[in-house]
């Protein structure tokens, strides 16, 4: 599915959405103006009307519409006209632009909602997408290719209250086990008997951590997999808690505990064995 939305210089509102779980993909470009293939120039000097966008391509299986315009709230003033830090134009207004009637009622419903915590009218315009054009290649990935340019979103801050949204949606038990280490009770996972055909992603990030082509059965009371989806999936650490020595295991992309592995795993399958808490971790299946 894909959103489109304008938030001041898209640079940084790029950069944002690039690093929120369940975003697959990212491209700058230019919307809703007076006529077709504008350039850069064509919106600072020749007032094209058009707005600096950003077209973001998410899993729905892992975030979703309203989700995301919620985030976007996070790295805009909703009530500042034509203007985002120090960008000034009508390039840099912001915007939600739908593509078919449910979208176009899930911005409204969301632009409602959001004017009961202003005083000031909102100031994001939600109107149907008449064309998006890409940008220039440079234009794309901008940041990554030049990490200390100009960007008006405080990266650090937004995506920090995008963590602790995250953290919010889980329950008690997903909370202790991937934030302090606890353990869920054995036998209790939807998963440890579960068989299904997919993978499993980190329950906080949505980052691919296992497959099901790994998992095997196990008697030990938790879902047990011979190895990670792959080795940058994850991070290991030793454990001397409660007077044993372990392996502990944590996602590399949100630093949750996951588990620990052990050396006695099944040896046709390597020999390894990823004892891993069920709450820590989502199913996605195949299709």
């Amino acid at each position: 599915m894909n959103l489109y939305v304008a938030g001041g210089c898209f640079w940084g509102v790029e950069a944002f959405f690039q690093a929120i779980p369940g975003v697959t993909d990212t491209t700058v470009g230019y919307a809703n103006g007076n006529f077709p293939n504008p350039s850069y120039e064509d919106l600072c000097y020749k007032n094209s009307g058009h707005a600096e966008t950003v077209k973001i391509t998410f899993n729905p299986a892992i975030t979703s519409y309203e989700r995301l315009l919620k985030y976007f709230t996070f790295i805009i003033d909703p009530t500042s006209l034509n203007k985002q830090g120090n960008d000034v134009g009508v390039q840099y207004r912001t915007g939600i632009y739908y593509t078919n009637d449910d979208e176009k009622i899930m911005a409204e419903n969301f632009i409602k909602e959001l004017q009961q915590h202003y005083s000031q009218p909102i100031a994001i315009e939600v109107k149907p997408l008449k064309r998006f054009d890409a940008a220039e290649e440079y234009h794309q990935d901008y940041l990554w290719k030049n990490p200390n340019g100009y960007c008006h979103v405080n990266l650090g801050k937004a995506l920090g209250k995008v963590k602790q949204d995250l953290l919010s949606q889980l329950s008690p038990l997903a909370f202790a086990v991937t934030q302090d280490a606890a353990t869920e009770p054995p036998f209790t996972s939807e998963y440890n008997d579960f068989f299904g055909e997919g993978t499993y992603v980190d329950v906080i990030t949505g980052e691919p951590l296992f497959s099901s082509a790994d998992k095997f059965p196990c008697t030990c009371g938790w879902p047990a997999f011979a190895k990670p989806i792959n080795e940058e999936a994850v991070t290991y650490h030793e454990d001397y808690s409660h007077g044993m020595h372990r392996v502990e295991v944590r996602s590399a992309s949100s630093n949750a505990h996951l588990g620990h592995v052990f050396d006695d795993g099944p040896r046709e399958l390597g020999g390894k064995r990823f004892c891993i808490n069920g709450v820590a971790i989502k199913f996605i299946p195949k299709q």
